[in-house]
């Protein structure tokens, strides 16, 4: 196409979750409710780790990590939603398209990173118990979290560099809700062979490979209970597992049904199901999952709350 002839564009618009007029309100207080009852939720699970000296423990480390990145993960998503229900506008600009994009990348990345290290510290406590200790120490669970943080900025900020050398000239309507990456590449005008490279290449890997490292450790976890004698021993092992493996089980099933089930012209309306699944209801529910299945995180919210009562 001759450059002359381009035009380029500078927003885009967002269909959202539906196009019908009568659905807006119904959307925007159900999603305005999830988004707040997530934000508390997770904002909870972090004070209470906080304030209470039992939980200052590696694997509640990383919680309030996960806790921080869920609110962060939902944040760049809704309220940008809410904006566009509220004002009847669906348009995005080009430069709040990469911020969205960015921050979405490096939370998304970031849960990843974080459940595979809550994985491999469940297989420490289990599996190595006289080791624990002197392995999951206080360094290297700072330097654990400090690499998950390095690792997934820069991978987001690969992807922003590679979108920005991109032209857009056609179309301008991307069939989300937010601004993802493999919808916008579609809009391109000039090549994207190098993005669609690098997300095999670099995005496949770090998606993989914390996967992979997660189903490793939950396979010697196993092993180890199952060699555990006694009754008791086995469900107290795995009771400190369980809420870990909710999570993962829930973040997992709906990001494959995002990105690795094969979409066409008409399973729009099913991608942005399980996108909503992936963005909202995971991070919504996993404050729920941890303090319904775990006694100290239950135990340190009521104290928390019983402190901010009286």
């Amino acid at each position: 196409m001759d450059r002359r002839n381009q035009t380029c564009i500078y927003e885009f618009l967002l269909l959202g979750l539906s196009e019908q007029p009568e659905q807006q309100l119904l959307l925007f207080g159900l999603f305005l409710g999830m988004y707040l009852v997530t934000v508390l939720g997770n904002l909870l699970i972090i004070l209470a780790t906080g304030s209470d000296v039992h939980l200052h423990t590696p694997m509640y480390l990383f919680l309030a990590n996960l806790s921080f990145s869920d609110i962060g993960f939902i944040s760049t998503v809704i309220p940008k939603m809410l904006d566009n229900i509220s004002s009847g506008r669906k348009l995005i600009s080009y430069g709040e398209c990469l911020t969205q994009l960015y921050f979405f990348g490096l939370f998304a990345d970031l849960d990843n990173f974080l459940l595979a290290v809550m994985a491999l510290d469940r297989y420490m406590a289990i599996s190595r118990p006289l080791h624990y200790a002197m392995t999951m120490n206080s360094q290297r669970c700072v330097l654990l979290v400090a690499g998950s943080w390095m690792v997934t900025t820069f991978h987001a900020l690969l992807h922003i560099l590679l979108v920005t050398r991109l032209s857009f000239c056609g179309p301008n309507v991307i069939p989300h809700f937010f601004c993802d990456l493999v919808p916008l590449l579609k809009l391109a005008c000039s090549s994207t062979y190098i993005n669609d490279l690098m997300l095999i290449l670099v995005a496949g890997t770090l998606l993989i490979g914390p996967f992979v490292c997660i189903l490793t450790s939950y396979f010697y976890i196993a092993l180890a209970i199952l060699r555990i004698n006694s009754t008791k021993g086995k469900q107290r092992a795995f009771s400190s597992c369980t809420s870990h493996f909710s999570v993962v089980s829930l973040f997992y099933s709906t990001a494959i049904g995002v990105y690795l089930c094969p979409s066409s012209a008409t399973s729009g309306g099913k991608d942005r199901v399980f996108s909503v699944m992936y963005t909202v209801v995971t991070p919504m529910l996993n404050p729920f999952i941890y303090s319904l299945r775990n006694r100290d995180m239950k135990g340190a919210l009521g104290k928390l709350l019983r402190r901010k009562t009286f």
